[in-house]
């Protein structure tokens, strides 16, 4: 690929001031490919006609109507994947594991648009009006099993569309053993609702099949950066400084501990724990503990902060301190368990 493509050798800050339409890449003969052929064989499995065409885009969507889904540009190159690690921390897709995940559930509004299924009473009655405008924010309950558990963020409860398409992915999956693992939840209606519809529309075509491209990337003149600022500006990966004063007093920035484990790894090989037991102290949500909790670890990371004391002891500390932050947070600045859509 480097030989296709200059921009693999050149630097961020060069590769950033470039439009997405002067990438030059396409999807033919990359390992997201491999995800659509994949993605197509477990329908074909499944007796659905439908084939969702895929696309490069920007960003992961299904465009309302559209019976297909765009992939993003940075699964394409390990270049771009790198860039986009760097600026966004995590990569969406960056696994087949994962990147199969996500197409399911672009697959399930696909399917949605191609069989308007959203116009049965049946679907309106389960999952809700897909004509439901698409909040700002959801505020999610981690609890709930009314709504299966597929992407992060407990996404199926963002809006009735979104819904259908985490049920679809997880009935699509060839190994997801739905029936038992979501056995006694309200959630199993709707996947039995999934398997006898799909079962009705194996082998009949598609009333709606649209094939619009919406937003090709070869079609988008915005840079890089552009794109990337946006993006920064939506997640707010700019972790706050407001904790540093406390991490400090917790963790080191002396050299001479330099070859100690990070505070961010410690911090992240106990999240869990930590997250329980404040939360049992707090009665607050995992979900809203995890938010002060992310930002605390970035910016150890930033800082990079080392682990100087007693394990045990540094522990416990920090579950005194992030109580006391999260009450705070809480309290100054309202709650913070809503999620961006």
């Amino acid at each position: 690929m480097s030989t296709r493509h200059p921009w693999t050798r050149w630097t961020d800050d060069r590769l950033l001031l470039l439009r997405f339409k002067d990438l030059g890449i396409t999807l033919e003969g990359t390992w997201v490919q491999r995800c659509v052929d994949e993605l197509h064989q477990e329908l074909d499995d499944r007796g659905l006609r439908l084939k969702p065409h895929v696309w490069v885009s920007d960003e992961w969507f299904s465009p309302g109507g559209v019976s297909g889904f765009a992939v993003p540009f940075y699964l394409l190159h390990p270049r771009l994947m790198k860039l986009e690690k760097s600026q966004l921390i995590e990569i969406e897709g960056g696994t087949y594991h994962e990147c199969m995940k996500i197409m399911r559930h672009e697959c399930g509004h696909a399917i949605q648009h191609g069989y308007q299924l959203h116009r049965r009473r049946e679907w309106q009655r389960l999952f809700g009006r897909s004509s439901e405008p698409y909040p700002e924010a959801y505020r999610p309950n981690p609890a709930s099993k009314r709504y299966v558990q597929h992407l992060r963020r407990w996404y199926a409860q963002s809006h009735p569309d979104e819904d259908f398409a985490e049920t679809f992915a997880v009935w699509l999956h060839p190994r997801s053993g739905w029936r038992k693992r979501y056995a006694g939840w309200p959630a199993l209606q709707k996947l039995e609702y999934v398997d006898r519809l799909m079962h009705e529309l194996a082998g009949v075509v598609p009333s709606h099949r649209n094939r619009t491209v919406v937003d090709p990337l070869r079609s988008l003149s915005r840079t890089l950066f552009e794109h990337y600022t946006y993006r920064r500006a939506i997640y707010s990966v700019e972790y706050p400084r407001h904790y540093d004063d406390d991490l400090h007093r917790l963790f080191s920035d002396d050299p001479r501990h330099r070859a100690r484990p990070s505070a961010a790894g410690f911090l992240r090989r106990h999240r869990a724990d930590i997250r329980r037991i404040v939360s049992r102290w707090t009665g607050e949500y995992q979900f809203s503990l995890d938010q002060v909790l992310e930002d605390m670890i970035g910016r150890c990371r930033e800082l990079r902060l080392r682990v100087a004391g007693p394990e045990r002891q540094l522990l416990t500390d920090f579950l005194v301190l992030l109580t006391a932050r999260t009450m705070g947070f809480l309290v100054g600045q309202g709650r913070r368990d809503w999620i961006a859509v």
